[in-house]
Parts: C-alpha cells; sequence; structure tokens
C-alpha cells in the first residue's frame, strides 16, 4: 500500500499535499516545480496516437491551439453528453480528461514523495450533486486511485485553518474558485469540525467574471472599428488569457492597458478597476445573496462570526475581500493561502481515512482525535401524487443542509388497485415542482398485487459522500422490497469505467 494524498481537483488549477509525520500539511510541487498546475489538457498527436499534456505548458498553447485544448472540464463532470474529440480521432468523457490530470498529478506527487501513490481524498465543490459526486469519483478510479473519500472544498479549507488549535468559534467559508462558488458555516471547538449549513452555484466562479471582461474588451474593439473578437474561436481563445491576465493586474493596480492585435492590426484597451467591478457587480451580488441565505437559515448574524476564510484563487479580487469584510465587520483571516488551503485540508482528511483503516486515530489537538461533522448540500426527494393521484409533486425525504451520514424515511400509498410495480424515482432539490429538480436515478420495483392505498416505507441514506441509497420496504407484510445503489443514468456503468481505466492507463500524459 502507498501514500495517500489529498488533491483539490479545480475548476482551473488543481493541487496536491501530503500529511508529514510531523502533523504539518505540505503541499507537494509538480515535476515543473510549481506548487499549483492548471486543470488544462493539450491533447498532442503523433503518428496517430494522443500524448496528453497537462498545467502550464498545455495552458499556454490555449490562444495557438484552441481546438486540441480542453479546459474547465470540471463544469461538465456528470453530464453524460458532454465529449471532446480530440485531432487523432478519439473521444474523451470529461471523466476521463480529469483523470487525465488526475494521472499527472499522482505522478507528480510520487516523484515528490519518492513513493508510489495508491489513496487519495479529491474535494468537490459543496454544491455538487450526485452525479458530479459519483463521476469525481470514477475519475479518480480511471487514473488508477483509490478513492477514500469526496471531501467538501469549505470542509477541507476549514480544516486546514483549524489545525492550529487555538482557532475555534464560528466560521464562514467563502470558497469563489475558478469555477464554483461554495459558501459554508461551521462551528469548530476543541478539535471538532461541525459544518452547520452550506449553500453554492456549480456556476458561478472566475470563468464568468472573465467571460463578462471577455465581452466589454471585445466591445471597446468593436467600438475602435474592429472585428467581433467573439465570433473567432481562435481569437476567443486569446482573448480569454488577456482578460485572465487583465483580471490579475487589476487586484493590485486601478487601470491596466490590454494590447489586442487582430490580423496585424493593433488596439489597446484601457480597463479600469471600477470599471470591472461594474460590469460584475451582479455576479457579486450573488455570492453576497447565497452567504446571506446560509447565515439566515443558521440563525447566525455576520457580526456573530469569529473568523471569515476567504478561499479559491478569485477571492483575490478586491470588491470580494472589501464585501466579506464590510458585512462582517471584521478583517477576513489572512493565515490560509486561497489556492492551497482545500489541497492541504485534503491531505490532512487523507490522513484521516488511512488512520482509520489502520484502527489507529490521527491526534493534532493536544492528543484529542480530529472529528469531521458534515451536511448535505442537497435535498434529497421523491416524486409522489397529490391526493388527486394524478398530479406529480416532489415530496423531500432528507432535507438540505442534514447531517451526513443521514438517513430518513417517508410513507407513501399505492395509487390504484392492483398495482404490482413500485418506480422510484430519486430527486435532488427541494422545489415541490418536479420540473425544478434533478432526478439522479430510478428504480422499479415489483410488488404484491394490493388495493389502491396499502402503505410503503421509502428509506433514503447519504453516505459520508453523499452517495444516495435507497430501500423500500412493504409495510403490509413487513418485507423489505430491496435495497438498492439507485441506477445512475448520467455516470459511467461498470463496464465502461473499466474501459476508460484501461485506456487512460496506457496513455503517456505528460
Amino acid at each position: 500500500m502507498g501514500r495517500a494524498i489529498g488533491i483539490d481537483l479545480g475548476t482551473t488549477y488543481s493541487a496536491v499535499a501530503v500529511l508529514r509525520p510531523s502533523g504539518e500539511p505540505e503541499i507537494l510541487p509538480n515535476r515543473d516545480g510549481e506548487e499549483i498546475t492548471p486543470s488544462v489538457v493539450l491533447f498532442q498527436n503523433f503518428d496517430g496516437r494522443d500524448e496528453p499534456l497537462v498545467g502550464t505548458m498545455a495552458k499556454h498553447s490555449a490562444p495557438s491551439a484552441p481546438d486540441d485544448v480542453v479546459q474547465f472540464v470540471k463544469r461538465n463532470m456528470g453530464d453524460a453528453a458532454w465529449r471532446f474529440d480530440s485531432s487523432g480521432g478519439q473521444t474523451y468523457t470529461a471523466e476521463e480528461v480529469s483523470a487525465i490530470i488526475l494521472k499527472r498529478l499522482k505522478e507528480d506527487a510520487e516523484l515528490a514523495l519518492g513513493e508510489p501513490v495508491t489513496d487519495a481524498v479529491i474535494t468537490v465543490p459543496a454544491y455538487f450533486d450526485d452525479a458530479r459526486r459519483v463521476a469525481t469519483k470514477q475519475a479518480g478510479k480511471i487514473a488508477g486511485l483509490n478513492v477514500l473519500r469526496v471531501l467538501n472544498e469549505p470542509t477541507a479549507a476549514a480544516l486546514s485553518f483549524g489545525l492550529d488549535a487555538s482557532e475555534e468559534g464560528v466560521v464562514l467559508v467563502f470558497d469563489l474558485g475558478g469555477g464554483t462558488f461554495d459558501v459554508t458555516l461551521m462551528r469548530i471547538t476543541n478539535g471538532e469540525f461541525d459544518v452547520i449549513g452550506t449553500d453554492g452555484d456549480r456556476n458561478l466562479g472566475g470563468f464568468d467574471f472573465d467571460n463578462r471582461f471577455m465581452e466589454y474588451l471585445a466591445q471597446q474593439v468593436r467600438e475602435q472599428g474592429g472585428p467581433d473578437l467573439m465570433d473567432d474561436h481562435v481569437q476567443l481563445a486569446a482573448l480569454r488569457e488577456k482578460a485572465e491576465i487583465a483580471k490579475r493586474s487589476l487586484t493590485t493596480v486601478a487601470t491596466t492597458n490590454v494590447h489586442i492585435s487582430v490580423d496585424g492590426r493593433p488596439f489597446r484597451v484601457q480597463a479600469a478597476r471600477k470599471e470591472f467591478e461594474r460590469i460584475t457587480a451582479d455576479l457579486l451580488r450573488r455570492t453576497e445573496d447565497l452567504a446571506d441565505l446560509v447565515l439566515e437559515e443558521a440563525g447566525v448574524t455576520w457580526s456573530q462570526l469569529d473568523h471569515v476564510l476567504l478561499v479559491g484563487g478569485s477571492t483575490r479580487m478586491p470588491m470580494v475581500r472589501e464585501l466579506v469584510e464590510r458585512r462582517a465587520g471584521r478583517p477576513a483571516n489572512r493565515r490560509i493561502h486561497p489556492d492551497q488551503a482545500v489541497a492541504l485540508g485534503a491531505a490532512v482528511q487523507a490522513a484521516i481515512e488511512e488512520s482509520a483503516s489502520t484502527g489507529s486515530q490521527i491526534e493534532v489537538f493536544e492528543g484529542k482525535p480530529l472529528v469531521v461533522s458534515d451536511v448535505t448540500s442537497q435535498a434529497l426527494g421523491v416524486v409522489t401524487v397529490e391526493d388527486d393521484r394524478v398530479t406529480k409533486i416532489n415530496t423531500t425525504v432528507i432535507p438540505r443542509n442534514s447531517k451526513i451520514p443521514a438517513k430518513h424515511s417517508q410513507d407513501l400509498q399505492t395509487v390504484r388497485d392492483q398495482q404490482t410495480a413500485l418506480h422510484v424515482e430519486v430527486t435532488q432539490g427541494d422545489d415541490p415542482n418536479p420540473d425544478f429538480v434533478v432526478v439522479v436515478g430510478e428504480k422499479t420495483l415489483p410488488i404484491p398485487a394490493y388495493p389502491a392505498g396499502a402503505p410503503i416505507r421509502v428509506t433514503y441514506a447519504y453516505d459520508i459522500d453523499q452517495v444516495v441509497f435507497v430501500e423500500v420496504l412493504d409495510l403490509t407484510s413487513g418485507k423489505s422490497l430491496g435495497t438498492f445503489e439507485v441506477d445512475r443514468a448520467a455516470n459511467m456503468n461498470d463496464r465502461q469505467l473499466e474501459a476508460a481505466a484501461a485506456r487512460v492507463a496506457v496513455l503517456p500524459v505528460q
């Protein structure tokens, strides 16, 4: 058995860490000596064979080879329809592209540690649903890793912060990354990390701020008599790189010049931080609204927070810090590194999982074991019918922000005489309208031919990774009709998973 590592598999950047014997988590550099690795894959083709290149060089290749570069694949995790076609004629799923990134991270960690790496804790946005969590675990398996657990990113960040026994109290983790936003409220007390509530938006991150900035720069070029850069995918890739660089510049300076060349014709756009903040104000407001909602549901006010943690590279934007500090009435904690905190916390969790398998405990708080208590980020429900026995309704079985692992039941009834089957549709989301929730899986079970109104009990369970299991009990006979893990249409089946693992195993990832 090799070492267990923590992996922050980010939308734009990824990082790897390990817990040292001293009890301190440490970031492991990649083969290029960098502490973070761009989550970008360039599919190079040599003699009809794909040789993926991962990291900084792949990212720099995006403007010149946009058709061969995959970025932001994390946003497509759990989407069964998404595919990338390489110039070598190969087709890859989101899980396979993520596995290629993970394979590179695994190999880099082995190089840094000088020993094999077999196990990992991989982090996910707190608001990831079942399909995306399963897809992440599958990506790890395809990469040759035994995924000990998928851990919520804000929880991981708080773990790295709370390793210092002096840091206790009510903590708000404001996690704005490259592609996702999460806000999590937790209480840290004497080595116990108790998550109180969480919410988020899996389609809100630095990527969206970049998009808004790109539209602004393209408009300025048009006003100077230039073409529409948004209509040319090659120009669009170059514009994204320039927008990202300019956005980073505006974190330290009030204005910056963006130089754009189109068909040999130069254009210069003077961009001001205030203008950038104006055109992205609605995006920032969405993060504030979600943070307000989490606090309100928990019955906690901004002034009652003991610590505020800014996690994710996008929190470097001055307007983010200004917003959070203004609402909290206190400075945000500057001790944690926004790009490294999640990976460091994942390394701690990896050590906990590893030690649990051997019957030992990780003790970091004056000899006391570290305890993490998380909550569900999504409500779990079942599609039923109203009293008219026709109108469908989504009935919540496990409410959002329930402690995990969680197990809850809902008593239902058959809807017609001589009904011989029960179709269970498992949903995520708490809207009563089935059109506004996601069906994550379904199963049809045979039942005895009872009259209408026969009682049936559906029991749902979330495991520690927030993966869904279901049991159906016939209350008339008192017998179980079956216990099953839902059939997930959005995820790979075992055969597809094995084939993907075999294919990625032989790819020479650079």
